[in-house]
């Protein structure tokens, strides 16, 4: 069984872990911000912890598996997602901040679970990604934004 302690400290890492890259999104003015990642990461953190804490009561008793849960969270998540993705002439804005919402659902059930190594480096790489890789592309011939 979880502890309280553990229970605090996942939701906790979670805020932290996604508001790092909710600012990254909010300091370049996207539509899904600071406020929207972590909400979305502690939620999915939280419906991870939520799945655990129903196995540990019904293990033994019935077949659970405490993966199906999580499961709908990858699917429920691309319909917040889509909202944030626009179409603007022949263009599309609004894919990057659709994925980088999906990503901390990611994080948010790999520390629900307890899997700190697994969200810490996802939060890493989302993080290059986003900023690194914004630089990368930046210098590319020929892209249009």
């Amino acid at each position: 069984m979880i502890s309280s302690f553990q229970t605090i400290n996942r939701l906790i890492l979670a805020a932290l872990l996604s508001g790092v890259i909710g600012f990254e999104r909010e300091a370049h003015g996207r539509a899904a911000g600071l406020r929207t990642h972590i909400l979305v990461c502690v939620g999915s953190a939280l419906i991870m912890l939520t799945s655990l804490y129903i196995f540990d009561i019904y293990v033994g008793r019935v077949p659970l598996d405490p993966a199906r849960i999580a499961a709908n969270v990858v699917a429920g998540i691309g319909f917040l997602g889509a909202g944030t993705i626009i179409r603007s002439g022949s263009s599309v804005v609004g894919l990057t901040t659709a994925a980088s919402i999906w990503a901390v659902a990611g994080i948010g059930l790999a520390v629900g679970c307890g899997y700190y190594l697994g969200a810490l480096m996802g939060t890493l790489i989302i993080l290059v990604t986003l900023w690194f890789l914004r630089k990368v592309e930046d210098v590319v011939p020929g892209k249009k934004d």
